[in-house]
């Protein structure tokens, strides 16, 4: 049991973008982060991860980074940094960074450098080729829709962007490159900044060559086989580790998608000298067909408690995951795993316990612990997301219906976890005084912070609750965990083990109600209620547990 303190963390995840507008531009900015910190101490959380704040033109919500070293200037300025690190601190929380470095922006200096001539020095910081027969030098796509490589006049070559066209992909096989990303990750390290997420980090390597994908519609990207977890991939994170993050204790967490708990295994193997955790997407995909985030398809709870079940027995004792159901890529959880209608409030709670009472960090995002809701926006003019518009506008190209479009987009888009925070039942939910960047979710009159607040039955406090429990219970951070009724396509349950500590949760996933049975070889003297989101009576072995319904015991 190798005790870190990122282990027993609980990490709040801040889109900066829509949090709070202190300065009525309608964007959120730092101010804001920082008059909101003690709401955030008050929910109990030990880690605050900001979605990227640098220098951008915001191509994609600044995943597109001009300048490493400087901030965007509607969040805000470097003194506004030091200023939200220093209050972060001073309330005995941590603060870690999104670190981009598999892209930059084309307006980075290296990039415009790049482009203006074939000669210049920093032509090979990134991954320029000429065509091919008139065409792009590969039939590889971008995870944006459309070819990853975009023609430059100026110097009549291509740049691969695996994501927007202004994402232009950094060339890691180049050392001087490399050594500039280590530079700029300490004088942030130095900076006092407890770690970074790591973001698309397992495409930072591509294979030899750059092939043509044999079979491009064999899976979701074309060319996807060539960089994801790229043949160097490892070798260029143990050197990221000796040179930056080796010499600070800090959290950081690797973005890695399209991996097994085997390959997954790799990357934070503490043997490894890697990264601490990672943030994996095997559960994000448990209601995608095989076309990929826009294609749903129905998912079985079975199949989501052996991704989970599979990823524990692979990584125990080994590395170690973020827990999370939900994120600024990812569609709002209550809406995707629960019921945000008549069950909202009981679906959301049942979802929390499961993500603070399994092993892993828990990761909680921006008005998650209020159950804020997906959004469906009328007209895709609503829409601001690049991911959304992109696919959007392909498919009308291809005669596919507007409003079959719109259904998958209300359910899918990024955009519905990108609405304004609700903060209270004023206008635009008291997130700005201005016009804001993304309409507010009409629903915040019913939904918002300062009636959770008021309500001692409330999400909030219940979220207040489980992460107190994880605190008092080592159990639920270095215990083990023992399935129990892995076949039931209704109940979710387990125990946490560990000396002489047992506790036992019991999730009903639906909203129809079902019987438990607890199993015999699940032997117990005595027993006492921790938690649940029902007030419960009667006994424990054989119970109707109503729709959504969760319960957290101590066995004795």
């Amino acid at each position: 049991m190798n005790k870190k303190w990122w282990k027993e963390a609980v990490v709040y995840q801040v889109y900066p973008r829509s949090f709070y507008d202190t300065n009525g531009d309608g964007i959120g900015d730092l101010r804001g982060i920082i008059q909101k910190l003690d709401y955030l101490k008050d929910l109990g959380v030990d880690v605050i991860w900001l979605n990227p704040v640098y220098k951008s033109p915001n191509a994609d919500n600044g995943y597109d980074i001009s300048d490493y070293y400087d901030i965007m200037d509607e969040f805000g300025t470097i003194a506004d940094f030091d200023e939200l690190l220093e209050e972060v601190h001073k309330r005995g929380m941590k603060l870690i960074m999104d670190l981009v470095v598999n892209h930059t922006s084309d307006e980075h200096r290296w990039f415009i450098e790049s482009r203006s001539s074939k000669h210049s020095p920093y032509r090979d910081y990134y991954i320029w080729r000429p065509g091919k027969d008139g065409r792009e030098p590969n039939n590889w796509v971008s995870i944006f829709s459309g070819p990853a490589w975009q023609y430059d006049e100026k110097t009549g070559e291509y740049y691969l962007h695996l994501f927007a066209v202004k994402q232009p992909d950094l060339n890691w096989e180049n050392p001087r490159m490399r050594k500039e990303i280590y530079e700029m990750i300490n004088w942030w390290l130095q900076k006092g900044i407890d770690g970074f997420r790591l973001d698309a980090i397992n495409l930072i390597s591509k294979a030899e060559g750059l092939p043509d994908d044999p079979d491009p519609h064999g899976q979701r990207w074309a060319g996807s086989k060539y960089y994801l977890n790229g043949p160097k991939v490892h070798d260029y994170l143990q050197e990221m580790y000796r040179e930056t993050f080796s010499k600070y204790d800090i959290m950081t967490v690797g973005e890695i998608s399209g991996v097994t708990p085997e390959i997954g295994r790799l990357y934070v193997d503490e043997g490894r000298k890697e990264l601490n955790m990672i943030i994996h997407f095997e559960l994000m995909d448990v209601d995608c067909g095989p076309g990929g985030k826009w294609d749903i398809v129905p998912w079985k709870l079975t199949d989501f408690k052996r991704i989970m079940y599979n990823w524990y027995i692979t990584l125990k004792d080994r590395g170690w995951v973020a827990l999370y159901l939900n994120n600024h890529d990812q569609p709002r959880m209550v809406s995707r795993f629960g019921d945000d209608g008549q069950y909202r409030v009981q679906s959301a709670k049942m979802l929390a316990t499961l993500l603070h009472t399994w092993q892993g960090t828990p990761f909680i995002y921006q008005g998650e612990e209020i159950g804020m809701t997906n959004v469906a926006f009328d007209s895709i003019q609503d829409y601001r997301d690049v991911e959304t518009l992109n696919w959007y506008n392909e498919m009308i190209k291809q005669g596919d219906n507007p409003e079959r479009l719109m259904k998958v987009i209300h359910a899918r888009s990024r955009d519905n976890a990108r609405t304004p925070m609700q903060w209270n039942s004023g206008p635009n939910a008291g997130f700005t005084t201005g016009t804001p960047w993304i309409k507010v979710n009409p629903n915040y009159k019913e939904i918002n912070v300062e009636d959770a607040l008021k309500d001692p039955d409330s999400i909030f406090y219940y979220y207040k609750k489980l992460i107190e429990l994880r605190k008092t219970h080592p159990s639920i951070v270095y215990g083990e965990i023992n399935m129990i009724l892995e076949d039931d396509e209704n109940i979710f349950a387990y125990t946490r083990v560990l000396g002489d500590e047992r506790l036992l949760v019991v999730l009903n996933f639906f909203e129809n109600e079902v019987e438990f049975v607890l199993p015999d070889e699940v032997e117990f003297k005595d027993y006492k209620l921790l938690l649940s989101n029902y007030p419960v009576e009667g006994d424990l072995k054989k119970a109707i547990l109503r729709p959504y319904e969760t319960r957290v015991y101590r066995l004795f």
